[in-house]
């Protein structure tokens, strides 16, 4: 199913990197002035994720929840400084549900508490089941809604494959049912053509070896709580995002090349297995994704009914920043068009399930 999109940016956001490189600067300092919400309560909390690995999150149940929305972040980074995340948190928490977000693999206190490693999405998604299980016991209600944005995106999608795997297989103490479905914004979906892609573009000249220092700093992190579980020799050699997954990721989990590992986390060909309710945010002028990608995305879309793509001609990756006349033809109540469209999406897919009940009953 696609979604005709009435998104409209600021007329100096329209284009991919200026939108991109504007969001990540004036929204980490000023998103707190965008929003009348409160920061939730957090209670801080130790799960257990897939292979009984700990993963470290925050959990906030309003009065009278009616659902839940899990979440985590991208490639790099924690929760007390992933602000696009915290924005959510807020806005989620004061439409009535109880909000997770947490350190993915090998990032924040997660990496604190284990030296294992990113999969990208291969085991992520089912640390997202063995969470919303955990979540449940907790008092979180049981309609869980999964999500995340760039590679957090990608996440989020295995975590739906992985909702129906786990569930039929394992009792965890929620059923198949209990996972209602997913929302991703500008998700990976193609790491071996964007990666590819993004090293020969000027934007991505730029910001590649940026994220590669930073996964680099994760894994020096990760060496001093962890001695012995990364040689030093190879966390020097990781200079690039590429060289990260080749020196310290791909030999454990079973890959002999990075090239097999991006392949078998790919999101894309993940997409036609999906049969939770998904909707996928994208922008074609994203500058950190190969622009090839998107006639696979908008076809494996048409062919899985379970999916719903917003295509948006602008958007940069994960900016998704709108104008003052958008945000009045949306009735949105500030520029966060994209996780205002996933919040009204995951409202009107919870309210028709709610009066298909109201009929059977």
């Amino acid at each position: 199913m696609m979604c005709d999109s009435t998104y409209n940016p600021p007329y100096f956001l329209r284009n991919g990197v200026t939108m991109t490189a504007y969001t990540a600067l004036w929204g980490s300092r000023h998103w707190e002035s965008t929003t009348i919400h409160p920061e939730p309560l957090y209670q801080k909390v130790i799960f257990t994720g897939g292979q009984g690995v700990p993963i470290f999150g925050w959990v906030a149940i309003p009065p009278n929840a009616h659902s839940t929305i899990i979440g985590t972040y991208g490639i790099t980074g924690e929760l007390n400084q992933q602000w696009f995340l915290r924005l959510l948190g807020r806005k989620a928490y004061a439409q009535g549900y109880a909000v997770v977000l947490f350190d993915w693999r090998a990032h924040g206190k997660t990496a604190e508490l284990s030296p294992t490693l990113t999969s990208d999405g291969l085991y992520e998604g089912e640390d997202f089941v063995h969470i919303a299980a955990a979540a449940a016991a907790m008092g979180c209600p049981k309609k869980f809604w999964f999500t995340g944005y760039s590679l957090g995106g990608q996440l989020a999608l295995w975590a739906l494959k992985a909702a129906v795997d786990l569930t039929r297989a394992e009792d965890l103490g929620i059923k198949e049912s209990d996972i209602a479905g997913g929302a991703v914004i500008c998700p990976s979906l193609d790491s071996l053509r964007s990666l590819t892609y993004l090293v020969t573009t000027p934007f991505g000249k730029y910001v590649e070896p940026r994220i590669a220092r930073e996964l680099k700093k994760l894994a020096w992190k990760i060496h001093a709580a962890h001695p012995g579980s990364l040689e030093a020799e190879a966390i020097e050699r990781a200079n690039s995002i590429w060289g990260f997954d080749e020196e310290l990721v791909i030999e454990r989990l079973g890959f002999a090349s990075v090239e097999d590992y991006y392949e078998a986390s790919s999101a894309l060909n993940l997409l036609p297995q999906l049969s939770k309710p998904t909707l996928i945010l994208y922008a074609a002028d994203d500058p950190l994704f190969h622009p090839d990608i998107i006639p696979d995305l908008k076809a494996a879309s048409a062919k899985n009914s379970a999916i719903d793509l917003l295509l948006t001609s602008y958007g940069g990756h994960v900016g998704y920043m709108s104008s003052k006349k958008c945000q009045r033809q949306a009735q949105d109540p500030d520029p966060w068009w994209a996780w205002n469209r996933i919040l009204q999406w995951i409202e009107a897919k919870r309210s028709h399930e709610v009066d298909k009940v109201a009929m059977v009953r």
